[in-house]
């Protein structure tokens, strides 16, 4: 068998898609454009393959049944993601305010 056919290579985390956190930006939320940019630069550069893994990245990041959810700007906003370890895949699901998420807007998310 070809080398390349049996080596595993990973090159961080693939995120789906950035079009969701640019478009949150400039929607109106252009404060939250840079805490943004920082959480999509380290999450394509991590190796995760478990929470642990994700909270040495993102220290209050939190699992909420199949789901992450990260704290941006501070606790301004809250972005939920759902995560395929063994793909080194990131989904992104919802994104929104810390009231937003409080009223759970999020879980009207079919991936839920």
């Amino acid at each position: 068998m070809p080398y390349w056919q049996s080596a595993k290579i990973v090159c961080g985390m693939r995120i789906i898609t950035k079009r969701k956190l640019v478009e949150f930006w400039t929607r109106g939320r252009s404060d939250a454009k840079q805490p943004l940019i920082e959480w999509h630069q380290k999450t394509e550069a991590a190796n995760w393959s478990m929470l642990p893994d994700v909270r040495r990245t993102f220290a209050h990041a939190d699992q909420v049944g199949r789901l992450t959810v990260f704290n941006i700007k501070g606790n301004d906003y809250r972005l939920v993601v759902r995560i395929e370890y063994q793909l080194h895949l990131v989904f992104i699901r919802w994104l929104g305010t810390h009231d937003e998420y409080g009223r759970g807007d999020w879980k009207n998310d079919t991936w839920y």
